[in-house]
């Protein structure tokens, strides 16, 4: 019998063949926490006696879910962390303003084909689509991975997405994860590894599948996959300092379940509150009314993201009884967007430009709601509380976040072409 990606990456981790449903102590190659995870990691570190981390070189710390500090405990949580790096030379520190993790780390080369990655949080699953073994983990386990890089797990089954058609050009990859999300359902795939494939698939950028594998545990997977391929080789060239081990399924791999998708239809997809997989057409939603817009997060604020957006708000105002919070996911991107002029063309339009970061994403300072108020975001969840006390949070593309802006309701962005 062949083994999946999952079961060949933990394989070469744990060195011993293992399949799934088998429990293993695996070595891990990359640990990454943030401020939001990071403090009760550093405390069960010091608890457990350590005296050193097992690898600075290889533990990347990020204050992005409340940056810059917006009170005095967030202040408190960013200190801890940045005497916690100084302190054991953990190399790879981001402060304030540097973005979202799950951006940062494949935008800085930490993520290579064949890795096995682990971060306290449970997007960390966004990485699969560099062709590694990506997940989130507690701030408890975080702590036993400073201590020895190593970690146990059980190897999880592969669910296989077969994705065929070609989208609407305003029909995005978060269009078509909101989809399989509201089939599968939220806990459709619980400890699952979810390797999306197809001709759609292959033709997706990074970008794109990153979007795929950043919503898998929204259907309760372990991780997101998409075999790598020249694309993926090309977005790793000239960031990371060498190449990964490339690993594919053996052609008699042996997968749980196989879902088959067709896209040609699709319509933009739209996740009512409180539940992601609450998921509809945008037919059934298009006209309801909405406060403020966010195009953001480690779902959808990359490049590509923010440039089908300006597309869209190009030359146009947003409507006058909505705003919108644009978010690049990091500062580079920030920095593209200044260089290529999508900048101007958000704020020209209304839009309100915030450093990069988690943002309204999590609640925590930026872009909270009034109780009631309603935000059409391009992020991953919806559930009650998640964007401010009794406000309501629509999930869709950064297309339908673009025409929602400028219709004052959710639009539907196919109906904007000439």
């Amino acid at each position: 019998m062949g083994l999946t990606i999952s079961e060949k990456i933990f394989r070469d981790h744990s060195n011993e063949k293992v399949v799934a449903g088998d429990f293993t102590v695996a070595d891990i190659d990359i640990a990454m926490a943030h401020d939001g995870t990071a403090p009760l990691a550093i405390d069960n570190f010091e608890d457990m006696g350590g005296k050193k981390v097992w690898d600075p070189s290889k533990i990347v710390l990020i204050l992005d879910h409340l940056s810059p500090s917006p009170h005095t405990s967030a202040s408190i949580v960013h200190k801890q962390m940045r005497e916690f790096a100084r302190k054991y030379k953990i190399q790879n520190f981001f402060d304030i303003g540097s973005g979202v993790c799950h951006q940062i780390l494949p935008e800085k080369g930490f993520i290579n084909t064949g890795n096995l990655v682990v971060g306290a949080d449970s997007h960390t699953c966004t990485h699969g689509a560099l062709g590694a073994f990506s997940t989130g983990i507690g701030s408890t386990d975080m702590a036993a991975v400073f201590y020895s890089g190593k970690l146990w797990f059980r190897v999880p089954e592969t669910f296989r997405i077969e994705v065929s058609g070609k989208l609407h050009p305003f029909v995005l990859a978060k269009d078509l994860i909101l989809h399989i999300i509201g089939q599968i359902r939220a806990d459709g795939a619980t400890y699952k590894a979810v390797e999306f494939c197809g001709e759609t698939v292959k033709g997706f950028d990074i970008a794109s599948r990153m979007t795929l594998c950043n919503m898998a545990v929204e259907m309760g997977a372990k991780t997101g996959l998409v075999s790598p391929d020249k694309k993926t080789l090309d977005y790793l060239e000239n960031r990371v300092p060498s190449s990964g081990k490339v690993v594919e399924n053996d052609p008699d791999a042996e997968f749980e379940e196989t879902f088959n998708f067709e896209v040609d239809d699709l319509s933009p997809q739209i996740a009512y509150p409180p539940f992601v997989d609450n998921v509809r057409p945008i037919e059934e939603y298009e006209g309801t009314d909405v406060d403020q817009i966010f195009l953001g997060s480690c779902t959808n604020g990359r490049l590509e993201d923010l440039q089908i957006a300006a597309k869209i708000l190009d030359g146009k105002k947003i409507h006058e009884d909505v705003r919108m919070i644009v978010m690049p996911a990091s500062r580079d991107i920030y920095l593209r967007t200044i260089k290529d002029g999508l900048a101007e063309i958000f704020l020209n339009a209304g839009c309100c430009i915030n450093n990069p970061g988690c943002g309204p994403c999590v609640g925590g300072h930026a872009g909270i709601l009034a109780p009631g108020e309603v935000c059409l975001s391009t992020t991953n969840r919806n559930f009650e509380g998640r964007m401010g006390e009794k406000g309501q949070i629509y999930l869709g593309s950064p297309a339908t976040a673009a025409a929602t802006a400028l219709k004052g309701v959710i639009a539907d962005p196919r109906e904007l072409e000439a």
